[in-house]
């Protein structure tokens, strides 16, 4: 059965928040502060967060720069993941990614259809893997931001859970990075 393995010690993560809206402020952002609270109530530590207007070239310069921060493992993105002209999160991000993650695009429509019915169908929330950081691109609503961290990514960032997690295969993401030249014979 899945669950916590309390023979393992919990190993906090340093998490980026990363709100994607052209009209909200920190104060007003309840899906950032939904991420934050629960990011940190969980263990982690929220290593940044900031607002960025929903524009490819600002928000790809974001995450960009967040991957390079070797003291972040992981972003989290919030809004922009809809069909409307200005939601472009996906596009932004994407092309970043090594490796992509389709099972929690999957995961996080499991978790979304019994809450709201056929209209989950209308997020494009996505996520993947580059530079050794986990990114997940999440919907806009504090409602999504609960459903994806309680149900999905809670567990999967804890080093704890089992039978798997995300954090026992960290050290291995870049393990392509540090491989030496095949040479040639």
């Amino acid at each position: 059965m899945p669950g916590i393995d309390a023979s393992r010690t919990f190993e906090p993560l340093a998490i980026a928040v990363l709100t994607v809206s052209d009209t909200r402020t920190l104060a007003e952002d309840k899906s950032g502060s939904t991420l934050q609270e629960r990011i940190e109530k969980a263990g982690h530590r929220v290593a940044a967060r900031k607002i960025v207007k929903d524009d490819v070239k600002t928000i790809r310069a974001q995450v960009k720069a967040w991957i390079k921060d070797k003291k972040i493992d992981v972003v989290i993105t919030t809004g922009g993941t809809g069909f409307t002209g200005r939601d472009v999160t996906p596009e932004a991000v994407e092309p970043l990614f090594e490796k992509r993650m389709d099972g929690f695009s999957t995961m996080f429509l499991l978790v979304s259809a019994p809450k709201i019915g056929p209209s989950a169908i209308q997020t494009r929330a996505t996520a993947g893997v580059a530079g050794a950081t986990y990114i997940f691109c999440l919907p806009g609503s504090p409602g999504a931001c609960k459903d994806a961290w309680d149900e999905i990514l809670v567990h999967q960032l804890d080093l704890r859970y089992r039978p798997c997690n995300f954090v026992e295969i960290m050290p291995r993401l870049d393990e392509h990075l540090r491989r030496g030249k095949v040479r040639k014979k």
